[in-house]
């Protein structure tokens, strides 16, 4: 049975939503093994470190909202892309509200979808162009 957008945007719902609660047996289930992310500060987490992270309270999710979700299916695979709101704590630092972009890479293994990789990058607002001199 192929799957639908609709089916891979619903997975990746629920995977946030896991990690918001801090429903780690759900979370483990929709990570593959061999997960990876790129944080938006550009480090890259194992699954064991980024569920060990929210296990050990070293990382929380206060709001993780998407937007639309697009959707690349092919075949086995699907490539979903987003922006969300998200605000977090790591190490006990609160980062408030701000837009990230996701990109995520889904596998279909053993049955069911799986998050193998993802990616996360700041929204940042542009630069403010430099002011003419005065004549």
């Amino acid at each position: 049975m192929l799957a639908s957008p609709d089916d891979i945007r619903e997975t990746e719902r629920r995977r946030l939503s896991a990690l918001v609660m801090g429903d780690l047996e759900c979370a483990d289930r929709l990570h593959a093994e061999d997960f990876q992310l790129i944080t938006p500060f550009g480090a890259a987490l194992t699954k064991q470190d980024y569920l060990g992270a929210i296990r050990s309270g070293k990382l929380r999710y206060d709001l993780w909202t998407p937007g639309p979700i697009e959707v690349r299916l092919a075949g086995e695979a699907a490539v979903i892309r987003y922006q969300a709101q998200l605000a977090n704590t790591w190490e006990g630092q609160s980062y408030p509200v701000r837009d990230c972009w996701h990109t995520d890479y889904y596998e279909h293994r053993d049955g069911r979808w799986q998050a193998v990789w993802s990616q996360a990058t700041f929204v940042l607002s542009p630069p403010e162009p430099n002011p003419k001199p005065a004549d």
